[in-house]
């Protein structure tokens, strides 16, 4: 499934679960993307564009260390970064509303 090209977010999803099963990774995936969300927020409040640099900088560090540190793969935001970016919220999503586990 590595070189799969795929059509759509739907066909993507399952894929992107696939690479995020270890439950540190998807903490540190929850984590980060938390904070990105305080960051941007206080940015927009506050102004000043280095708040929205470090929103990005935060989530996407959180979700690097899951993945080279406990997943053990490559993050797909590097083969399909839109759809990896809609993952990332979906799975924030399912994980904040209780139906992925914590």
């Amino acid at each position: 499934m590595v070189n799969t090209r795929f059509t759509s977010f739907a066909e993507f999803y399952p894929f992107y679960l696939s690479e995020h099963r270890n439950r540190t990774g998807r903490r540190l995936h929850f984590i980060g993307s938390s904070l990105s969300l305080l960051l941007l927020a206080t940015g927009i409040f506050k102004g000043g564009g280095l708040w929205f640099v470090a929103a990005l900088v935060c989530g996407y560090a959180f979700a690097w260390v899951g993945h080279f540190f406990f997943e053990k793969n490559r993050p797909a935001t590097f083969r399909y970064p839109f759809y990896s970016f809609a993952g990332d919220w979906r799975m924030w999503w399912e994980t904040l509303t209780g139906k992925r586990a914590f």
